[in-house]
């Protein structure tokens, strides 16, 4: 396939996004004065603004690569988790695999911010696993929507949305109907993903998930290290991003590193949200192994450029790709 066809077959995808989907808040303001009741900043509020969190962030970089980006998350019944639909819908992202829960607070993460510097971040939060009630409908959700998908994406925050059980589970049923599996893992569930399609973890959660200490320059320890992790897992893929070092690829019986295309870095935010939504765009049209390392590791250093947590720019990305790929 050309760039200009792998691009337009973006279009026709479908892509579930299963995981943590959070609320992103923050508050802008000036300092001009300390609280008389503690030594604390007071900080004058002058705007509020709300974006899509975590797996929210991919479910908005699927959406610009131009395939349909379908949610299948717990979120509360509060009034965050009303924000948070009410977010998705506006976005024109597909909620039909969200489900709300009285038992459970929906992730808000919010920053204070005066001037440019932020003062302090709250967390309104649970990490405790997701009842086992909510677990059979998050499964049967999934299980609803994986026939008509062409990927899946499991965007694990280690909040509890996704557990062993339901991993291992929607895991094997889509295996059964071919639909490949793309997984950003964290630490909590890191060896629960047996049998995916491509891992996707970076270089401290390939350390920490494994256990293990090896010297990422030396070629030769980097590939054992994956060949372990892909043992353990029975995984088809890895996929390691290697921030200023790149990237590293083993994928159906290719290995390859690619370097780190020089950037002028603004904000490495949200790189790693781009990086998985284009690996699994390219997996789900079945390109070869470096070709969806290469187009992902050039969007993770695009957005690198862009200041805060921003999508990617399909047009920019897909010159950049015909230029360099």
């Amino acid at each position: 396939m050309t760039i200009d066809q792998v691009f337009e077959a973006f279009d026709t995808l479908r892509v579930l996004v299963i995981g943590d989907v959070m609320l992103d808040s923050y508050v802008w303001g000036k300092v001009e004065r300390i609280s008389p009741e503690a030594p604390v900043p007071v900080v004058n509020v002058q705007k509020r603004e709300y974006r899509l969190g975590g797996a929210g962030n991919v479910l908005l970089n699927v959406q610009s690569l131009g395939a349909q980006a379908i949610i299948c998350s717990v979120i509360g019944t509060d009034a965050p988790g009303d924000l948070l639909e009410n977010s998705l819908k506006e976005k024109g992202l597909n909620c039909e695999g969200l489900i709300r829960s009285d038992d459970r607070i929906t992730t808000i993460k919010e920053r204070i911010i005066a001037g440019s510097q932020q003062v302090v971040r709250i967390d309104t939060e649970t990490d405790k696993p997701v009842s086992k009630a909510e677990t059979e409908k998050l499964v049967a959700k999934a299980k609803e929507l994986i026939p008509s998908c062409q990927v899946i994406i499991f965007e694990d925050y280690d909040k509890g949305v996704l557990t062993p059980e339901s991993i291992a589970d929607i895991t094997a049923f889509a295996n059964e109907h071919n639909v490949p599996t793309v997984v950003d893992p964290k630490k909590r569930n890191f060896l629960a993903y047996n049998h995916v399609t491509l891992f996707k973890p970076n270089l401290k959660e390939l350390r920490e998930g494994l256990k293990v200490d090896f010297n990422v320059d030396n070629l030769d320890e980097l590939k054992a290290t994956v060949r372990h992790l892909k043992d353990a897992l029975q995984a088809k893929g890895a996929l390691i991003t290697l921030s200023e070092r790149g990237v590293f690829i083993d994928f159906n019986e290719e290995t390859h590193k690619l370097p780190a295309h020089i950037r002028q870095i603004a904000d490495v935010s949200g790189a790693g949200d781009t990086v998985i939504s284009i690996a699994a765009c390219c997996v789900a049209l079945q390109l070869p192994a470096k070709s969806v390392a290469a187009i992902s590791n050039l969007g993770g250093g695009l957005v690198c450029e862009m200041v805060g947590v921003v999508p990617i720019d399909k047009e920019l990305l897909k010159s950049e790709a015909k230029r360099l790929v």
